[in-house]
């Protein structure tokens, strides 16, 4: 079944990065494949799963798995309402002195493929 989606954005494809074609309630479109759970969409590289069911469940284990991808910047969207972690959460990624920027999942994706056109080491982090 393929995804609803509410948002169709320019960019197809950024040369060589993983930009989000698509977006929607129920997932996202990079690279042509469809996301249908919570995601880590990394500026290069494998887009991978996040394994969190929901908002409730993120754990500090959550945030610091982003680690690896050596991001500069995080974006963390929230789903479909903004809702914003407890700072404890986060720690991993304050003390490696990563930027974490929260906002609800659609403008999370818009504001990823801002920040990668812009060459930025930036990682999308969404809840769906």
């Amino acid at each position: 079944m393929a995804l609803e989606f509410g948002l169709k954005l320019h960019a197809e494809r950024i040369e060589g990065s993983n930009a989000i074609a698509r977006h929607g309630p129920d997932g996202v479109l990079v690279n042509g494949i469809e996301h249908t759970r919570s995601v880590i969409v990394p500026a290069q590289g494998a887009v991978v799963a996040w394994p969190v069911a929901d908002f409730e469940s993120l754990a500090s284990e959550h945030f610091a798995q982003l680690l690896a991808f050596q991001p500069e910047l995080v974006i963390f969207g929230s789903g479909p309402r903004l809702r914003f972690p407890a700072p404890a959460l986060l720690q991993a990624l304050i003390k490696a002195r990563v930027g974490v920027e929260t906002m609800d999942t659609p403008a999370a994706c818009r504001t990823y493929n801002v920040l990668l056109a812009e060459g930025r080491a930036v990682v999308a982090a969404l809840l769906f």
